[in-house]
């Protein structure tokens, strides 16, 4: 890691999102947020993200007033509901069921707060998940071996999920593991602090 100017905080306990911004080989520090993750009634997928995404970059800023924050939120639907975490097995299985076949659309925010001004950069990421049909054996087998319980609609991309996905559209494929790096790069460099 080389010696930068600026702090940087990770406001996420997310093994994925920490593992993500690994990658940029730059020193960041996590931080839990302290953020009700429920989406407002009426409130827009995308709108959801967004705002769960500055609220968790806002939410550590009293301990970090020197530092840029990172928040980052997702959201995914099919068909028009919402797909959270699984938690558990039986979940998870319900949820594969309903993505047999059928698409699901990951919304992805990231937020860059520069805590010591108050200025806040965000992006909005999407990506459409397309499944392969799935069968009760093949799902089964997935989360035995898997166990993507931690995951929005139960299928791990980065892992052995791959094996569900019939194809994905998006500009950053980073976002479905959730951290946009493409974008969160362009808004680092915006302010000041250069990964490369």
């Amino acid at each position: 890691m080389r010696a930068q100017r600026r702090r940087l905080v990770l406001a996420s306990t997310s093994r994925y999102r920490k593992e993500l911004l690994e990658r940029l080989g730059i020193a960041f520090q996590t931080a839990a947020p302290l953020t009700d993750e429920r989406p407002l009634s009426g409130e827009k997928p995308a709108d959801t993200a967004l705002r769960l995404a500055q609220l968790k970059a806002q939410s550590v800023r009293a301990a970090h007033r020197d530092a840029l924050i990172i928040g980052s939120d997702q959201v995914a639907t099919s068909e028009g509901r919402l797909l959270g975490k699984p938690g558990d097995h039986a979940t998870a299985m319900r949820q594969l069921r309903s993505l047999s076949g059928k698409r699901a659309d990951f919304l992805t925010a990231v937020a860059l707060l520069d805590a010591a001004n108050g200025s806040v950069q965000t992006h909005v990421v999407p990506c459409r998940v397309h499944f392969r049909p799935m069968d009760e054996k093949r799902i089964e087998r997935y989360l035995e071996r898997e166990k993507p319980y931690d995951c929005a609609g139960a299928a791990k991309v980065e892992g052995l999920g791959i094996a569900l996905i019939e194809r994905i559209e998006t500009d950053d494929p980073t976002s479905l593991i959730g951290l946009p790096l493409i974008a969160l790069t362009g808004m680092l460099e915006r302010a000041g602090l250069a990964v490369i």
